[in-house]
């Protein structure tokens, strides 16, 4: 009976394609390497309509060589495809779509081409299959979305095609992986062909074409801050950050997003935190980019450890100089992992604090507003109390509301924001843009960034809103509201309950925590530009030229 019932089938089909494809291109190869002037016929031939193809593309590393390629395809030969790109970052990620190389899209975000991808979704021209988190994607990638074509940069390669990527692993080997042992094609740029490695990053037998580019791949500073751009206002939040959240629940291991707000944080640990006897009691665990604002902080003994999602451009010898701090490889290099360090964040770590664009009075957030469809990137990952968490740190174990025995601890997810974005922007907002954006874009759910439910803290320069405390929504609402300032949900907000949320510890202005407005001023940063930071590295800081004034 069961011999009958067994299919008559093929167990080879991804195999056997592979084959025929990369037979194909035989013509064009040698051994692994394909000439820079051959790849957009190469890629002519290993493509197919229709195909699902992951290029690398996230928000500091890009394929760049390969991304201008795949935009020169005759749309005859190759059209429909199903992209999936972490971050929408350069024009030819959407010129694909214009030009019919492309149709559907799931990606994770969108910053620099946000207003682009609304209108063309508009327009009919890009198919959204969802907005993921970084997480969410590359696990997609093993299940249900399992490419045929992998496109990712490298640094490096051998003669045997071996792989070195150097401080910028970032997503790389997840992307290859997901391709190579699926019997995916996997194609590579690489700045330099070496006959021997520093070290092997990813090997050869998970490689299929190797071709050698002219320009070295697009690497962003996406994670510098010049301290010069630090406003008082930001000074301000940081210390009412520092005194009403890290000091008030012992958090030692954070995730910090990427802005001036944090920034400020980073640089006021050496000063502010130096005077309240911190040190050695907050924020010794990090996952973090090589930012260069933590340089002081790294240098006067506040840090103990960074493991990284990607590096940042000019930090490499510091990076290889502080291999006590920095997770680096024995050439002396540091080794991201986009995916490791996302997971890290996720669930290693007492507290992320981010910021955002909007946020609504049940502390709902998103960077997805009016006319831009952004995305948000792995901020979710992070921006949420992880349900399947077991291990206690005292920060999770501070969040406990009550004395039952079965109540968990919580994650710290805080927002840090100023109360309007510019001069009339409120970033409390009655509803979010994401909702008519995600309605627009005929997504199932509208695209919030992090949900209210996980939101622990919301820091303005009005105070500290103790969110995790509130017993019913309108408690939340009341307790926002206070922090909210002039928007209009402060200038609705009944100002005689005041005194009752300061009692009940729901919120805390600077006067309750010991923060005195006055003394937020830039002299109290550690460094106050980025001639201070390359001091306080002793000179391995070698920032981009675009961060230099002199």
């Amino acid at each position: 009976m069961q011999t009958s019932l067994r299919m008559k089938r093929s167990w080879t089909t991804r195999r056997d394609e592979k084959s025929r494809r990369m037979q194909a291109a035989q013509c064009y190869m040698k051994g692994k390497l394909v000439d820079a002037e051959s790849i957009v016929k190469v890629l002519e031939l290993l493509l197919m309509p229709g195909d699902r193809v992951v290029l690398e593309g996230n928000n500091q590393k890009h394929a760049s060589f390969l991304s201008d390629a795949l935009s020169n395809l005759d749309p005859e030969k190759v059209h429909g495809l199903h992209m999936l790109i972490s971050s929408i970052s350069r024009p030819e990620h959407l010129d694909i779509f214009e030009k019919g190389i492309a149709r559907r899209l799931d990606f994770s975000f969108a910053g620099p081409q946000s207003l682009r991808m609304a209108q063309m979704v508009e327009d009919g021209k890009v198919e959204i299959g969802s907005i993921h988190t970084y997480l969410e994607l590359y696990a997609r990638l093993v299940v249900d979305l399992i490419p045929r074509i992998a496109l990712v940069a490298a640094d490096k390669a051998d003669r045997e095609g071996n792989l070195y990527t150097g401080a910028n692993t970032e997503e790389t080997p997840t992307l290859v992986e997901a391709a190579a042992f699926h019997d995916g094609i996997v194609i590579v740029q690489v700045n330099e062909i070496v006959d021997e490695l520093p070290r092997i990053d990813i090997p050869a037998s998970w490689i299929d074409v190797i071709v050698e580019t002219a320009e070295t791949y697009q690497l962003e500073p996406l994670f510098t801050r010049d301290p010069r751009h630090i406003t008082d206002i930001q000074i301000l939040m940081g210390m009412i950050a520092i005194r009403g959240v890290y000091e008030r629940h012992h958090v030692q291991s954070l995730n910090h997003g990427i802005g001036f707000n944090t920034a400020a944080v980073e640089l006021l640990l050496p000063t502010y935190g130096e005077q309240l006897g911190l040190k050695g009691k907050i924020a010794k665990h990090w996952a973090l980019n090589p930012h260069p604002t933590l340089i002081p902080a790294i240098e006067s003994g506040w840090v103990e450890s960074v493991h990284s999602f990607g590096g940042e451009v000019g930090m490499e010898l510091y990076t290889a100089a502080r291999p006590d701090v920095f997770f680096t490889g024995k050439d002396g290099s540091l080794r991201s992992n986009r995916t490791l360090c996302q997971m890290a964040g996720q669930y290693g770590v007492d507290m992320f604090i981010g910021s955002t664009l909007q946020m609504d009075a049940q502390a709902n957030s998103s960077t997805v507003t009016a006319g831009r469809l952004a995305g948000f990137g792995g901020a979710p990952n992070m921006g949420h109390d992880p349900r399947g968490r077991r291990h206690a740190t005292p920060a999770w174990l501070n969040m406990k509301v009550g004395n039952d025995p079965l109540v968990q601890g919580k994650k710290l997810v805080v927002q840090m924001v100023e109360t309007f974005q510019g001069r009339d922007k409120p970033t409390f907002v009655d509803t979010l843009d994401a909702v008519k954006v995600g309605e627009r874009a005929g997504l199932a759910t509208a695209p919030v960034m992090i949900y209210g439910d996980d939101v622990t803290h919301v820091v303005t320069e009005e105070g500290v809103a103790y969110l995790y405390k509130a017993r019913n929504p309108e408690e939340k609402r009341a307790a926002l509201a206070a922090i909210a300032g002039v928007t209009p949900l402060g200038c609705g907000h009944d100002l005689s309950v005041n005194d009752r949320l300061r009692q009940e510890g729901l919120i805390a202005f600077p006067e309750d925590l010991g923060v005195r407005r006055s003394a937020a001023k830039r002299s109290l940063l550690a460094a106050a530009s980025i001639e201070d930071l390359i001091e306080w590295s002793g000179g391995l800081y070698k920032p981009p030229a675009k961060f230099r004034s002199w």
